[in-house]
């Protein structure tokens, strides 16, 4: 296991978090995250030790604590920006405490997307030569 490439790689996801609140818009984040998901793949296909999908799981969850951090400090410039989001939180439970939904629901989409990145990663290091 190589944390030090974990932790490198999950600066995406620190970057992304601030970069979202400010100037990416929901519209074209999600293609953000599908080149972030193939560098970081192809990154964890050429440098890990082994064990693909975990580094890439783990990524992925740490990413998921970069930006619920920062999507919960920020809120109050995140929401305005962000206004399907905000549509979406009032119709949930616990839409009087946003940071708390963002608490919990963090880790959710951590986990989905660790799933992903770990495939991806997965897949890669069967393509990519070493």
């Amino acid at each position: 296991m190589n944390l030090r490439l974990i932790l490198a790689l999950s600066l995406f996801g620190l970057a992304m978090a601030i970069a979202t609140v400010y100037v990416i818009p929901s519209n074209i984040e999600p293609f953000c995250w599908l080149a972030i998901f193939l560098i970081c793949a192809f990154v964890i296909a050429k440098r890990a030790p082994g064990k693909f999908f975990l580094h890439g799981f783990l990524v992925s969850i740490l990413n998921s604590v970069w930006i619920t951090g920062a999507h919960g400090i920020l809120i109050n410039a995140y929401m305005p920006r962000h206004p399907q989001e905000a549509a979406m939180m009032v119709k949930m439970p616990l839409h009087h405490h946003p940071r708390l939904l963002m608490l919990i629901m963090g880790p959710v989409i951590g986990v989905a997307s660790g799933l992903i990145l770990g495939l991806f990663s997965w897949i890669a290091s069967k393509l990519v030569k070493r």
